[in-house]
């Protein structure tokens, strides 16, 4: 098993098999299983086999494991519509720290997510001087 797991998280139990799931698929780097608390039926969590509370501190590797094992699931469940959510924190709602993404079956309009994110009005100015400072740290 992987030594980029820890003792206290409950997704690196899970995947140590410590805690049950309902496994739906595995690699070498990424597990997949069903969310036990879902919004829609199907609702799966795809994590990778490595400890991390951020997308950024996840090797490429697992990332490049991660997203093909993702649309695997996704096509397996054949949901019509369904979102690829990936969240971090107290304020995303993310209880657990280890990085993790959602697929979550939309069946209807009445039961996707509601996400109340407030909008900003941006000028292209606004939206050039970001473009920006982004490239110039690539």
């Amino acid at each position: 098993m992987s030594q980029h797991l820890t003792n206290d998280c409950i997704f690196c139990k899970i995947i140590r098999g410590e805690i049950p799931s309902h496994k739906i698929a595995e690699t070498d780097k990424s597990y997949a299983f069903l969310d036990i608390n879902p919004i829609s039926e199907g609702h799966t969590l795809v994590i990778p086999k490595y400890h991390s509370e951020f997308f950024h501190e996840v090797p490429e590797d697992y990332l490049a494991d991660l997203l093909p094992l993702a649309k695997k699931v996704a096509l397996a469940h054949g949901f019509e519509q369904y979102n690829l959510l990936q969240n971090n924190g107290p304020m995303a709602h993310q209880v657990v720290k280890h990085v993790h993404f959602h697929i979550i079956n939309k069946p209807n309009r009445e039961q996707g997510l509601g996400v109340g994110w407030p909008q900003q009005q941006v000028t292209q100015d606004q939206l050039k001087s970001t473009l920006i400072k982004v490239k110039e740290k690539l």
